[in-house]
C-alpha cells in the first residue's frame, strides 16, 4: 500500500488537501542495517514504512541488545517519545531490510496539523493507535508465557520469523535463542 492509500483509509481526505500532504514527505530508499536514529539523538522525522522491516532496541547493561518494538510494511515509523517531545531517544532504530520510507519533520507534520483538521484528527487517531499496541506488548511482556508471547508477535507479525534474525526475535520475546527455537518446533 502507497502512502495515499494507507492514509486514505484512515480518514478520506479531499484530493486537493491529499496532494498537499502527501508532497509534504519526501521518499527514501535506504539500505538494511541503516539507522534511523540512534540512542541519545533525537528522532527528528516520522516515517511511513511502506516496504521493509526495522526494530528499535536498546544495549542492556551487559552490552546485550533488546529489541522493543517491530515495524512492518505499511506503517509509521517513529521514536515516539523522542520525535514528539523533541528529546533524545534512549531506542536505536535500525533497518533490518532494504527498505522504502516516506520521512517528513517534526516542523512540516505540525505544520500540516495547524494547517488541516483531517491531518490533525489522522495524527490523533494515529496515537491512539499506537498506544493501544504499546499496552498490548507490554501486558504481553508482563502476563504472558514464552508460548502466548511467540503467539501474540506471530499474530501481530504473521512473516516476522522469515525475516528478522532468530536472536533479534528472542530478545523481544525476552526469551533465549534455545527457548524460541523449542517453541518454534512445537508449531
Amino acid at each position: 500500500m502507497n502512502l495515499q492509500h494507507f492514509l486514505n483509509s484512515i480518514i478520506p481526505f479531499p484530493a486537493d488537501q491529499m496532494h498537499i500532504i502527501r508532497n509534504a514527505f519526501t521518499k527514501e530508499t535506504l539500505p538494511k542495517g541503516h539507522r534511523l536514529v540512534s540512542g541519545g539523538e533525537i528522532c527528528k522525522k516520522l516515517y511511513y514504512l511502506e516496504t521493509g522491516l526495522a526494530r528499535s532496541y536498546y544495549s542492556n547493561d551487559k552490552g546485550k541488545d533488546i529489541t522493543v518494538w517491530f515495524f512492518n510494511d505499511d506503517n509509521f515509523l517513529v521514536g515516539m517519545e523522542s520525535f514528539f517531545n523533541q528529546t533524545p531517544s534512549i531506542y536505536t532504530t535500525e533497518l533490518l531490510e532494504d527498505c522504502h520510507l516516506h520521512a517528513i519533520s517534526y516542523e512540516k507534520l505540525h505544520d500540516l496539523f495547524d494547517q488541516y483538521h483531517l491531518m490533525e484528527r489522522f495524527g490523533r487517531l494515529m496515537i491512539t493507535q499506537i498506544m493501544g499496541a504499546m499496552v498490548d506488548r507490554l501486558a504481553a511482556i508482563q502476563f504472558q508465557t514464552a508460548q502466548e508471547r511467540y503467539d501474540f508477535m506471530l499474530k501481530t507479525y504473521p512473516k516476522i520469523v522469515y525475516r528478522a534474525p532468530l536472536g533479534t526475535i528472542a530478545s523481544y520475546l525476552g526469551i533465549t535463542q534455545e527457548t524460541l527455537s523449542r517453541i518454534r518446533s512445537k508449531h
